[in-house]
């Protein structure tokens, strides 16, 4: 006989233990009655027991289970419904975002509007480098880096794309357009510095002159709104315009038409006394009433007399540079009047402290005195920047006066 038949006999012998007959007497009244239990009845009703009992546990066991898969439901209910909520919530976003970004670029491009029109007088597309000679190296570089630099992402949106092609596009002109202010500063600054100026000290001065109250651009408190490029393109187009307004300062026409010169700027003895003294300008010696002219365009800022220079008419050019005409014996202009290179403001005459008929020229650079020989006698190749730059400034202030 094996083990295993040998345990279960135990465990039957051992359950058969629990249950034996039982005798139960019970006295009422003087009277005892025999209640017998027997050992199979009990059998029996442990049986009914234990199946009562698995049944009640199976019910519970299911209800529970119900339970657990309804919580589950519910979880995967309100985790679908979050989801969705958090789904929406970055969909609102993303809009605002293209939005917003839809509204800078445009912004941008207005921007750019803006400056190709101020500085060139035409519109953005019109806008290359100057004559096909700027088209070189430094321009076809800088675009190429903007194509390379910016690609878009496949994996945007459609309207995303949409918006980072603009961008690119106007990446790519802002390019250009710096390309060709560069070249047109460089052009200004060689001349400037053909004529003596100092080209650095010109654009740090005109920098140093600025101020007023902190505007966050469109309210939004961005210190670079429109990014490093459009920075660099801003201090550019800076620097092209002072240096350029600053040639169209310079008074390079003659102011009177004489032939000869009696005195030069700088150390000389004086008429009167024969002592050294320091002579501020040019002499132009010529007959009484000759036709004295601007040097240069710019404002009326003084008609009158001055101590030894006799009857005197000032005129400022802008970027600190002003010219002086002394000695006249009569007045074409007034103060605030805006004359033209070439036009004629006074008559030549010998008035204040003057030996005879002759225009006294002043040059002053903010206020000092400067050799105006230097911007007289200016070379062929700085008079054709000069006249390129006043074209475009020309140009520029009448379309605004138009407007």
């Amino acid at each position: 006989m094996s083990s295993k038949s040998t345990g279960l006999r135990h465990w039957r012998q051992r359950v058969s233990a629990l249950f034996q007959d039982h005798e139960i007497f019970i006295r009422t009244h003087g009277h005892v009655r025999f209640l017998r239990v027997s050992a199979v009845w009990q059998k029996r009703v442990a049986l009914i027991a234990g199946i009562v009992l698995l049944a009640w546990a199976g019910v519970t066991l299911a209800v529970l289970a119900n339970q657990m898969l309804s919580s589950g439901e519910r979880a995967e209910v309100a985790a679908q419904k979050a989801a969705a909520a958090a789904a929406e919530a970055r969909i609102a976003k993303y809009r605002d975002r293209v939005a917003e970004t839809a509204a800078d670029l445009e912004e941008r491009q207005d921007q750019l509007d803006e400056w190709s029109e101020t500085h060139f007088g035409v519109e953005p597309a019109a806008v290359t480098p100057e004559a096909g000679a700027e088209a070189k190296a430094a321009p076809a570089t800088l675009e190429t880096s903007a194509l390379e630099t910016g690609a878009i992402d496949p994996n945007l949106p459609p309207e995303a794309q949409a918006l980072a092609r603009i961008e690119k596009r106007q990446e790519r002109f802002a390019a250009r357009l710096l390309a060709a202010v560069n070249e047109r500063a460089a052009k200004a600054e060689v001349a400037v510095a053909k004529l003596g100026l100092d080209p650095r000290a010109l654009v740090r001065n005109a920098a140093s002159g600025r101020g007023g109250p902190f505007i966050p651009y469109r309210g939004t408190g961005k210190a670079k709104a429109f990014g490093a490029s459009f920075a660099a393109l801003e201090g550019a187009l800076f620097r092209m315009e002072v240096l350029e307004r600053t040639l169209v300062a310079v008074p390079s026409g003659k102011p009177a038409d004489v032939l000869m010169l009696s005195s030069s700027f700088g150390y000389r003895s004086d008429p009167f006394t024969g002592a050294g003294a320091m002579h501020a300008g040019l002499d132009f010696p010529g007959p009484l009433g000759t036709p004295i002219l601007a040097a240069a365009p710019g404002r009326v800022v003084f008609v009158g007399q001055k101590s030894g220079y006799g009857n005197v008419v000032e005129v400022d050019h802008g970027q600190g540079i002003l010219t002086r005409y002394a000695h006249l014996s009569g007045f074409n202009t007034a103060v605030g009047a805006q004359v033209a290179a070439g036009q004629q403001i006074a008559k030549m005459g010998s008035t204040g402290r003057s030996t005879g008929s002759h225009l006294h020229f002043e040059v002053r650079l903010n206020g000092v005195a400067v050799n105006p020989r230097r911007f007289l006698e200016a070379k062929a190749d700085v008079l054709e920047v000069k006249d390129d730059a006043r074209q475009r400034v020309g140009a520029l202030a009448t379309s605004r006066t138009a407007s």
